[in-house]
C-alpha cells in the first residue's frame, strides 16, 4: 500500500479511529481514583482528541506519544487552541520501546492502538511501566461473537489474526499482573461519529483525485470495504474499553 496514498486519505482526520469524548470520559469515570496530579502516558495518541479530553479532566501534564510527527503536530495546535498547552506534553517515540524507568506511571492510556503489539504483547510491555496501583484504559478491537460468519472471519484473519474476546483478553490482562476494573463496548455512535463519518467525507472529496496519487484509489476502495464491513456485521465486533489496574 503506498503510504503517501495512505496518509492523503487518513491525516487531519479528527480520530484515528472509532472513539468519542463521552467514552474517554466514561472510562475515566469508570476508573476513579487517580492519585493527585498523577503521572499519565497516552500511548499511540494519534490526533490527540482523548489527550484533551485528559487533560481538561486531571489536574496534570499528559504525555502523548505517537511516532506520526503530523498527529502530534496536529495535538499541539488543538491543545494551543484550547489554551491546554501547558497541560499537553508530545513525545516522538515508539511505544513499543519505551525508556521510561519502570514503576514511574499512575495511568497508562491508550485507545486503539495497542493491536500494533499485540493485545498480550503490548501488556508484558507495558505493565512494567506502572507504580503499584496503577492503571491501564486500553480500548481495543475485540471479538464480541464466538460464531462469526466466512466472511468476517476471512477479514479478520487478515487483518488482526489474534484479536481476541473479551473473555481471552481479560485473562491475558490477568496473566500480565492486571486485575479487570471493568469494561464497556464502544457504541456505535463512536465508529460514525467519531471516525467513519469524517472518513467518508474525506474519502468523497478524493474519489475525483485518485489519478494524482498512485494507490489512492486502492487505499480508497480497501477503506469502503471496512465501512461496508461494519455496516454488516457490527454486531459481531467492536472496540472495548478495558480498565485495569497493577495487581
Amino acid at each position: 500500500m503506498s503510504a503517501e496514498a495512505f496518509w492523503r486519505v487518513y491525516d487531519g482526520l479528527p480520530r484515528a479511529g472509532p472513539g468519542s469524548d463521552a467514552c474517554t470520559r466514561e472510562a475515566l469515570r469508570r476508573l476513579s481514583p487517580l492519585p493527585p496530579s498523577p503521572r499519565v502516558l497516552d500511548l499511540g495518541c494519534g490526533p490527540g482528541k482523548q489527550t484533551l479530553v485528559l487533560a481538561r479532566a486531571l489536574d496534570t501534564v499528559i504525555t502523548a506519544v505517537d511516532l506520526h510527527a503530523p498527529f502530534l503536530r496536529q495535538l499541539e495546535a488543538a491543545a494551543a487552541a484550547e489554551g491546554l498547552e501547558h497541560r499537553v506534553h508530545t513525545r516522538s517515540a515508539d511505544f513499543g520501546a519505551l525508556t521510561d524507568a519502570p514503576g514511574t506511571v499512575d495511568l497508562l492510556w491508550s485507545e486503539g492502538a495497542i493491536y500494533h503489539l499485540g493485545w498480550a504483547g503490548g501488556l508484558a510491555r507495558w505493565r512494567p511501566l506502572l507504580r503499584d496501583g496503577g492503571a491501564m484504559a486500553l480500548s481495543e478491537c475485540t471479538w464480541l461473537t464466538d460464531a462469526p460468519t466466512a466472511e468476517l472471519a476471512a477479514f479478520w484473519r487478515e487483518a488482526y489474526p489474534t484479536m481476541g474476546t473479551v473473555a481471552s483478553n481479560c485473562e491475558a490482562a490477568r496473566r500480565a499482573g492486571l486485575s479487570v476494573v471493568d469494561t464497556f463496548v464502544l457504541p456505535p455512535e463512536a465508529w460514525w461519529d467519531g471516525h467513519y463519518g469524517p472518513l467518508e467525507a474525506r474519502m468523497e472529496a478524493l474519489a475525483p483525485r485518485t489519478s494524482e496519487v498512485p494507490g489512492l484509489a486502492a487505499v480508497l476502495d480497501e477503506a469502503r470495504k471496512e465501512i461496508a464491513l461494519y455496516r454488516r456485521h457490527g454486531d459481531a465486533y467492536g472496540y472495548v474499553f478495558y480498565l485495569l489496574r497493577a495487581a
